[in-house]
């Protein structure tokens, strides 16, 4: 499942009502129609969605009266849904959960909580005091990252929105804008031109002839910035910009 996927399902707020109820523990369809104060059908057609998207799963319970055994549900999914919104950014992501005990998470966490991992070692029990304490001090680490990406985030949008007068001025057409923002979005990764294409509904030759403008363009301002040389095959031709 993906962010687009997820926030479909999750735009309904009965069906978010139902899982902040089956995040505690299984529950009865009989149960979630008196606690919402909605139709038991209604409950049904929201529980099968979740099911078929894969946020639930039914187990059969047998019966305390002795009669028929019954479906209960329970949430069999552990995901994050981020999105950050803002001038010159816009940044959905769908994030699993990882699974694992304190001991496999450990090389995962900050040092802060070494503590933590030390106070849990292999025990399969807390007590709720112990817990609470233990929550608490989650909860502080959480927030502090939480601060830290928020800043993050604010230091990325502000180095977009420093570049941005130079994208315009320096592209020969929307489709480059959208192109070296998009690199800039994701640095690290490249560029699938073949979406790119689809999403603006242009050929992929041209997008592969604006993407070696841009090329073009980095190269020269990384030589021109850093006072480098670049190195290149005897055979390689000169950019114009490299002859003199």
């Amino acid at each position: 499942m993906d962010f687009d996927e997820a926030i479909t399902i999750l735009e309904n707020q009965a069906r978010r009502s139902i899982l902040q109820h089956l995040v505690k523990e299984p529950h009865y369809p009989l149960q979630l129609s008196e606690l919402l104060d909605i139709s038991q059908q209604a409950v049904m057609k929201h529980i099968k969605v979740l099911e078929k998207a894969g946020f639930i799963e039914a187990e059969i319970v047998p019966s305390e009266k002795g009669g028929p055994p019954k479906k209960m549900y329970k949430v069999n999914q552990s995901f994050s849904l981020r999105l950050d919104l803002g001038p010159e950014l816009f940044k959905a992501e769908h994030r699993t959960i990882p699974a694992g005990g304190p001991m496999r998470l450990s090389n995962k966490l900050p040092t802060e909580l070494d503590s933590v991992i030390d106070r849990l070692g292999t025990r399969r029990d807390l007590s709720m005091s112990e817990a609470m304490n233990i929550l608490s001090d989650l909860d502080s680490s959480l927030e502090k990252i939480d601060r830290q990406r928020d800043a993050i985030i604010a230091l990325h949008q502000q180095i977009m929105m420093k570049t941005s007068k130079e994208v315009s001025e320096n592209a020969e057409s929307y489709e480059e804008r959208m192109m070296a923002r998009e690199m800039m979005t994701q640095p690290r990764r490249p560029l699938d031109l073949d979406m790119f294409s689809q999403n603006l509904r242009i050929q992929e030759s041209h997008a592969e002839d604006i993407m070696e403008n841009i090329r073009d363009r980095l190269m020269r301002d990384f030589v021109t910035n850093n006072d480098n040389f670049v190195s290149a095959d005897k055979d390689t031709p000169l950019p114009w910009w490299l002859i003199k």
